[in-house]
């Protein structure tokens, strides 16, 4: 069931040499999407336009068949996506569980202990804990949420061999069992292997592969 959709969307920076050309993709719910592509070559800028970070120079983002614009971006931010940062995002003055717990109304712990962490770990002050355990409080914030589409920008970049491979499946869990949408920006061959439709983003276009 299409769930989010790209539509004739376009984005350039200043009005300057476009970035994205005439994007049109759909994205179903209960699929795990990796877009894959050379640094630089807008990734992260359409991982944004679909998670209503910013507005596309033309065309429209879609979520449900209803252009996001018109509830606002804000709405669509807040109930329909969940992000997961390559820079983490989460608030420096709260622990793991706190973090977690501003996105679900469940007990953040047994998320937390599914991603590595102890109890005294989940009381930790985030900035006390090493970049892979920061980037698994983010996981884990976006796995909390309700929201139907998960956005991951490079989501196994800081982690070991092992534990990108335990995300990359729970990822695939959240999309095959849960049904949700899971949409990747990444650099891994390995983790697209395990993505049900893989796309390419090369000057301005995205092909599916």
């Amino acid at each position: 069931m299409r769930i989010l959709e790209a539509r004739n969307m376009k984005y350039s920076y200043d009005g300057n040499k476009a970035v994205l050309k005439n994007i049109s993709i759909e994205f179903e719910a209960g699929k795990i999407y990796a877009i894959l592509g050379p640094s630089g070559c807008g990734k992260t800028t359409l991982l944004s336009l679909l998670g209503g970070l910013d507005s596309p120079s033309d065309g429209q983002v879609l979520f449900e068949g209803e252009d996001i614009e018109k509830k606002g971006l804000a709405f669509h931010r807040k109930n329909n996506v969940a992000f997961i940062f390559q820079s983490y995002n989460l608030i420096d003055y709260m622990t793991p569980a706190e973090n977690v717990a501003l996105t679900s109304k469940l007990p953040p712990l047994p998320i937390l202990e599914r991603l590595g962490f102890t109890k005294e770990e989940a009381k930790r002050n985030v900035l006390k804990l090493s970049g892979g355990q920061q980037q698994r409080v983010a996981i884990a914030r976006a796995l909390a949420s309700d929201a139907k589409v998960i956005l991951a920008d490079e989501p196994t970049g800081s982690l070991d061999e092992d534990t990108a491979v335990e995300i990359t499946g729970i990822l695939r869990e959240c999309a095959h069992q849960m049904q949700k949408c899971v949409v990747i920006v990444t650099h891994s061959n390995d983790l697209s292997k395990q993505a049900d439709v893989v796309l390419r983003l090369k000057k301005g276009e995205l092909v599916q592969i």
